[in-house]
């Protein structure tokens, strides 16, 4: 049985990932972590039975009191590493499904990994359909090299251009064809700053947020005479909770730091 921590208990994805956690037969919550709802019932906050576990603001704490094995954050990226470094420091496996993470963060989790003898899963995104997306979005670069990102969700997603966005495009510029990608035109004018929308290496990308989203994604690859849309809609947020229930069964039998949900697909 896998004793398990969810650190944003309250939060849109943490009550999916507490709901998801109470079914299955192999996992226990002994740890919920939130700074709302706080002395409520884990259970009975998601609508559930109650599971014997009280919402706790205090992760440190609550680590040392439940001795997890496996510690789950979905917060705010403000609290992304400052959480990490808690679980991991505590010598707890972690799977970090917060945004936020920079490259720096990643060379810190991965000191911090092999420190204290854990392993840490970090994922821009837990949808298998998304990580999918990705990975067929790395092999249409090969073939055709214009290519732009837009990204759309919530409008209380608090930062951007989205994690599953960064790491769409990291993907496609570790394919052989990078260095074909096209960089966009020297001479073009933008007449409001910011219409071309960011660039990561000459990939642009483009945020929208909006009520009603969940997340969603196109790539967008463009060549002579026709066009590719690589698409992917997260149209509740249990669309997260295979690839986390995968993660939580991974973990603890990988080896140190592991960025992105695909390298746990077989």
């Amino acid at each position: 049985m896998m004793k398990i921590l969810v650190s944003g208990a309250s939060g849109k994805v943490g009550r999916e990932v507490v709901k998801a956690i109470a079914k299955e037969s192999d996992m226990k919550l002994v740890g919920a972590v939130d700074i709302t709802q706080v002395g409520v019932d884990a259970g009975v906050n998601v609508g559930i039975a109650p599971l014997g576990v009280q919402i706790s603001k205090d992760l440190k704490a609550t680590i040392n009191d439940s001795r997890p094995d496996i510690a789950i954050d979905f917060t705010h990226p403000n609290l992304a590493m400052v959480n990490t470094r808690i679980i991991l420091g505590s010598r707890v496996h972690a799977v970090i499904g917060t945004t936020g993470i920079s490259e720096d963060d990643l060379k810190e989790i991965e000191k911090l990994c092999a420190l204290n003898k854990v392993n840490c899963l970090v994922a821009p995104n837990f949808a298998i359909g998304a990580v999918l997306m990705m990975l067929f979005s790395k092999t249409a670069a090969k073939y055709m090299q214009n290519v732009e990102i837009i990204e759309m969700h919530n409008d209380n997603k608090a930062d951007s251009p989205s994690g599953t966005a960064i790491k769409t495009a990291e993907l496609i510029l570790q394919s052989e064809a990078a260095k074909g990608i096209v960089k966009g035109k020297t001479s073009e004018i933008e007449r409001i700053d910011g219409a071309r929308g960011a660039s990561l290496n000459g990939i642009h990308i483009h945020s929208v947020r909006l009520p009603g989203l969940v997340a969603h994604q196109e790539v967008i690859f463009g060549g002579l005479g026709q066009t590719l849309t690589i698409r992917h809609d997260s149209i509740s947020r249990e669309s997260f909770m295979p690839g986390v229930l995968m993660a939580i069964r991974k973990v603890s039998n990988l080896k140190g730091l592991v960025y992105g949900l695909e390298h746990l697909l077989s």
